[in-house]
C-alpha cells in the first residue's frame, strides 16, 4: 500500500513536470516542424505517465487492459518520434530526414499487435488483472523503440564530433533528458535496480525539469536561434567561435570546407598556423589580417563578445575566401595600364607623330632643293625656323607626355595641369599668373583646360617665333577665363585647322566661349572663358 501510495506520488511529479514542459512550449514555442516533433514526445511520455497512474487505481482486466494500451500508445510513439527530433535538430541531410518520416510506421505496427494480442498473445504472454507476463514481440519492440533512443542521442553527439565543436548546453541538457528514465527504466527491468515503487516517473520528472531549464535558460526551440543557426551555418564565410579558454566551441559548415583550419581546435594553433603560412608574427589578438594559402587569398577578422559585466567571454573569427577580389584587382590593374598605353600612344601619335612628320617633310624638302642647285637663301631660312619652332614644340609635347606619366595628381586641379604645360617648355619665357582662388567648382573642367592650354602653346612654339608667353587664369565667381598672350609674328587672317577647332569644339561642349585675335607683329591671343556648372559645395 506505502509502495503505490509513493509510486503514485512520483507518478503525479512526473506527470506535472511534463505538463509543465508542454506548457512551456506552447507558450514559448514557434510553430515549426523541430516544435511540432518536441510536443508529440513530450505527449507520448504523458500518456505512459498517466497510464501508470491509471494501472494503480485499476482493479477490473478491462481497466487495466484500457491501462495499458494507452500507455503502450505513447511508449510505441516515444522512441520513433526521438530519432526523427534528433534528425531535425542536428540538420541532417535531406535523405535522412526523408527516411526517418518512415519510423511512424514501426509505432502503427506496434500499436496494432498491442490492441490484436488478445488474439495471438504474443505482446503479452499472460493478461490478468494486476499480472501481466511479456512475450517475444513485447522484448522485439522495445529493442527497437531503445535503439532509435540511442541511435538519436549519438546522431546529436556525432554533430558536434564531426564539426568539432564543444557539446552546447541546450543539445547535453536534451540528451540527458532521454537518457537519464532510458537508463533507470532499463535497470529496472532488467532487475538490477529493484524497488517497490516505480522509479522511472520520478526520473521523467527530473527529464522535464532539465527540458524546461533547456527551454527557458539556453533557448532550446527558439526560433531566433534556430534562424541564427540556419544563417550562419549557410553564410559564404567561415564563423568559428573559441570560448573562454581559447578552444573552438562552434564551427560553421562554411569554416569545415577550409583547409587551412582542418585540425585546428583551439586559437594558439590557428595563430601558429597563421604564422606558418604568411611567415609572420601574427598576434592572438589580431583584429584583422589576410594571408595567401595554396591559391586562395582569405580575410580574417576578429570580434570578442562580452557579458553584462564587461567580461570576454568568446572570440569570433569571421573568413571570408577574398580570391575574387584579388583577381580582379589584377584584371583592374591590367585594364588600366593597356589604357595608359593606348592613351600614350595615342597621344604621340596626335601631337610628337604630326610634329616629328612635319620636320620630316620641311627636311625632304630642304634637301631636294639643295640637289636641285636652287639658292632661294629665303626660303631656305624660312624652312629653317620652321623645323626649329616645329622641333621644339614637339620636346615640348613630349616634355607634358613623360610628367602626365611621372605625375598622376596632375589632373586634380586646373592650376596643377596648367603648369604641367608651363614647366615642360624650354627656350621661351612663360609666366603664369593666378587670379582668384580654386576650388571644386572647377574640377569639372581640368582636363579641357590642360588640352586647350597644351594646344595653345604648342601653337606658340611652332608658328609664332614667339620668345614670351604669358598665361592669365581667372577663377571668377560664376565662371572660369583663361588668357594666353604671346609675343610671336602674329597674322592678320586667323584659319581654324585642327588644333583652333579642337579648342573651340572642347570648349564649346562644356558651355563656354573662344576668342582667337592676332595682328600682324603683334602676337597672338586666346581667351577661354567656360561658365562654372551647378556645384553645391
Amino acid at each position: 500500500m506505502i509502495a503505490n501510495i509513493v509510486s503514485a506520488i512520483l507518478l503525479f511529479l512526473g506527470l506535472c513536470g511534463m505538463i509543465g514542459s508542454l506548457t512551456w512550449i506552447i507558450r514559448r514555442g514557434n510553430q515549426n516542424r523541430l516544435t511540432r516533433l518536441f510536443l508529440s514526445c513530450q505527449i507520448s511520455i504523458v500518456l505512459w505517465l498517466i497510464s501508470e497512474l491509471l494501472i494503480l487505481f485499476s482493479y477490473t482486466k478491462q481497466q487495466y487492459w484500457i491501462s495499458y494500451i494507452i500507455g503502450n500508445f505513447g511508449i510505441s510513439c516515444f522512441g520513433p518520434l526521438w530519432l526523427m527530433l534528433s534528425a531535425e535538430y542536428t540538420n541532417t541531410s535531406a535523405v535522412v530526414k526523408k527516411l526517418t518520416r518512415l519510423l511512424p510506421l514501426i509505432s502503427i505496427f506496434a500499436i496494432f499487435v498491442v490492441i490484436t494480442n488478445p488474439l495471438h498473445y504474443l505482446y503479452y504472454s499472460v493478461f490478468e488483472a494486476g499480472s501481466a507476463e511479456y512475450g517475444p514481440l513485447f522484448y522485439t519492440f522495445q529493442v527497437i523503440y531503445y535503439t532509435c533512443i540511442i541511435t538519436g542521442i549519438s546522431i546529436i553527439c556525432l554533430k558536434h564530433t564531426k564539426r568539432s565543436d564543444q557539446m552546447t548546453k541546450q543539445s547535453i541538457l536534451l540528451i540527458l533528458s532521454a537518457a537519464i528514465p532510458l537508463g533507470i527504466n532499463t535497470l529496472s527491468l532488467t532487475g538490477i535496480l529493484k524497488s517497490k515503487a516505480t522509479l522511472t516517473p520520478l526520473f521523467f520528472g527530473i527529464s522535464s525539469l532539465l527540458i524546461i531549464i533547456a527551454l527557458g535558460r539556453y533557448g532550446l526551440l527558439n526560433i531566433n536561434n534556430l534562424a541564427i543557426r540556419d544563417t550562419i551555418n549557410n553564410i559564404n564565410s567561415g564563423v568559428v567561435i573559441f570560448d573562454i579558454n581559447g578552444n573552438i566551441s562552434y564551427k560553421n559548415k562554411y569554416a569545415g570546407n577550409i583547409s587551412f583550419l582542418s585540425g585546428i581546435h583551439n586559437i594558439a594553433q590557428l595563430v601558429k598556423t597563421l604564422n606558418d603560412v604568411t611567415a609572420e608574427e601574427i598576434s592572438p589578438d589580431f583584429s584583422s589580417t589576410e594571408i595567401k594559402f595554396e591559391n586562395d587569398f582569405y580575410n580574417l577578422k576578429q570580434s570578442y563578445c562580452e557579458n553584462k559585466n564587461g567580461n570576454t567571454v568568446a572570440r569570433i573569427i569571421t573568413i571570408n575566401n577574398v580570391t575574387e577580389y584579388h583577381e580582379l584587382a589584377h584584371a583592374e590593374k591590367k585594364l588600366s595600364l593597356e589604357q595608359e598605353r593606348n592613351r600614350i600612344a595615342q597621344e604621340m601619335h596626335d601631337s610628337a607623330g604630326h610634329t616629328f612628320t612635319m620636320i620630316s617633310s620641311l627636311a625632304k624638302l630642304l634637301k631636294f632643293e639643295v640637289e636641285q642647285g636652287k639658292q632661294d637663301t629665303l626660303k631656305i631660312m624660312e624652312n629653317i625656323s620652321e623645323i626649329d619652332g616645329l622641333s621644339r614644340s614637339g620636346v615640348t609635347q613630349l616634355r607634358c607626355t613623360i610628367n602626365n606619366l611621372r605625375d598622376d595628381e596632375f589632373m586634380t586641379s586646373v592650376v596643377r595641369a596648367v603648369k604641367t604645360v608651363t614647366t615642360a617648355v624650354r627656350g621661351v619665357d612663360i609666366d603664369l599668373c593666378i587670379q582668384g582662388e580654386e576650388d571644386e567648382r572647377y574640377g569639372f573642367c581640368i582636363k579641357e583646360m590642360y588640352d586647350n592650354c597644351r594646344e595653345t602653346v604648342t601653337n606658340a612654339l611652332r608658328y609664332s617665333d614667339a620668345t614670351r608667353i604669358d598665361i592669365i587664369l581667372k577663377f571668377l565667381e560664376e565662371r572660369i577665363e583663361m588668357y594666353i598672350l604671346d609675343n610671336g609674328k602674329g597674322c592678320n587672317d586667323i584659319s581654324e585647322h585642327n588644333g583652333l577647332r579642337g579648342i573651340r569644339e572642347r570648349t564649346e561642349a562644356l558651355g563656354g566661349t573662344v576668342r582667337f585675335s592676332s595682328v600682324k607683329g603683334e602676337g597672338f591671343n586666346t581667351i577661354i572663358k567656360i561658365p562654372i556648372k551647378e556645384v553645391e559645395i
